[in-house]
């Protein structure tokens, strides 16, 4: 046999090996947390369940999921051991204590304009021409209504003296011939 017939099969024996080799790995992983695992650590079980570790037995874990509800887990059933700010983030929405070295992000965009004017005042920049939202007048209204009219009607005639510049299309049928 030829090494380009046997390329193909070492490829794929290759390829394998790594995926399960990785595969290994993570199972590793998974097995040593669950194995240091300890009471009063915060837990998320395989099905989304957050709870905090009470006892931690050989193959099964005792959980305190809430006031008075005490659940038996196997060890495997855990998907992971969080942190204990993660766990009150997550489950009490309680927040770390932040830095006070930490830099404070704003509600608004106000701290960002390099002059100290109120906002009102720094939006309106010189030159700029106030906008009248408010409902015009009537005889404005048809004004700007035949203006309007106007402006189509030459964008149509600019649309039809543009199809009659080009040849028409066709399916080229009659080219066929």
């Amino acid at each position: 046999m030829s090494l380009v017939t046997l390329l193909p099969f070492i490829v794929l024996i290759g390829a394998m090996f790594l995926m399960t080799r990785s595969a290994k790995k993570k199972q590793q992983q998974a097995a040593q947390m669950r194995n240091e695992m300890q009471p009063g650590s915060g837990i998320r079980t395989i099905g989304g369940m957050y709870a905090t570790v009470k006892e931690v037995n050989e193959d099964t874990v005792l959980v305190d999921a809430g006031p008075g509800v005490e659940l038996l887990f196997a060890k495997n059933a855990i998907g992971a051991v969080l942190t204990d700010d993660e766990y009150n983030r997550i489950v009490h929405g309680v927040e770390h204590d932040l830095k006070s070295d930490t830099a404070i992000v704003p509600d608004d965009a106000s701290s960002l304009t390099e002059a100290d004017e109120p906002a009102d005042d720094a939006a309106a920049l010189p030159g700029d021409k106030s906008v009248d939202l408010g409902k015009k007048d009537e005889p404005a209204e048809t004004e700007t209504a035949e203006s309007e009219a106007d402006e189509a009607d030459k964008a149509d005639k600019a649309v039809d003296a543009k199809s009659d510049e080009e040849p028409k299309k066709t399916d080229g049928d009659a080219d066929a011939k």
